[in-house]
């Protein structure tokens, strides 16, 4: 028995319309498929490339070895050699320490030649290196005193080199000075600070120029020992 032809219309576009739709399906999976792969294909490289930021770090030919390679910037020459200050603090201390020593026996003459042989030997160091006067002196010989010193640099203060008026280098430095004195049996000490200049000679030698009392010390400290 044959169908109506209207019902065979209706089959075919049944037909048709699942046609369409099986192309519609199989092309979406298609273009799905296609992505994926794609996006697979741009994340392989991730792996060289972190191989890449690795291989980037220095090794032992890189920044860092060519930072320590270079060069460090030399210091500056000093005005005075440290073997030079050395001496030169010698001659200091050797000086303030000497000019702090003696007892009731002592000589001017005798006392202050080997004094001044560190010294400049000008005006100012011959007035400046004198054993106790006056009264001081007669007390000292009453009481058969005796004074025996010594002396440390603290510190440099001023370091020159004067080459336009041709006075050549000096050191200005703190020298502590610190004296043992006895008198009429009893013992006591005293300390100063004193700023004490020294003068490099034509011979390299350096010599006392000046000294002044700098700061108030601690004068009169004392360990009695009885009368």
């Amino acid at each position: 028995m044959e169908l109506p032809a209207e019902n065979k219309r209706a089959g075919l576009l049944a037909l048709a319309v699942l046609g369409i739709l099986l192309v519609a399906v199989l092309t979406v999976f298609t273009v799905f498929d296609g992505d994926d792969g794609g996006g697979a294909d741009e994340a392989a490289p991730a792996g060289p490339s972190g191989q890449s930021d690795a291989g980037s770090e220095p090794g032992p030919g890189g920044q860092d070895d060519a930072n320590a390679d270079e060069p460090a910037g030399g210091a500056p020459t000093p005005i005075v050699a440290l073997s030079e200050v050395a001496k030169a603090h010698t001659v200091m201390a050797r000086y303030m320490a000497g000019l702090s020593t003696y007892d009731h026996t002592s000589k001017a003459p005798a006392w202050s030649a080997p004094l001044l042989r560190l010294t400049t030997d000008d005006t100012q160091m011959k007035q400046a290196t004198t054993l106790p006067t006056g009264k001081e002196w007669a007390l000292c010989r009453a009481a058969r005193c005796s004074s025996k010193g010594a002396a440390v640099v603290v510190r440099d203060a001023v370091i020159s080199d004067d080459v336009v008026r041709g006075s050549g280098r000096t050191i200005s430095s703190v020298v502590k000075v610190t004296s043992a004195r006895e008198a009429d049996g009893k013992q006591s000490t005293e300390s100063n600070r004193w700023l004490v200049s020294v003068k490099e000679s034509g011979d390299g030698q350096w010599a006392v120029s000046g000294f002044d009392i700098f700061g108030l010390g601690d004068v009169g400290a004392s360990d009695e020992s009885g009368g």
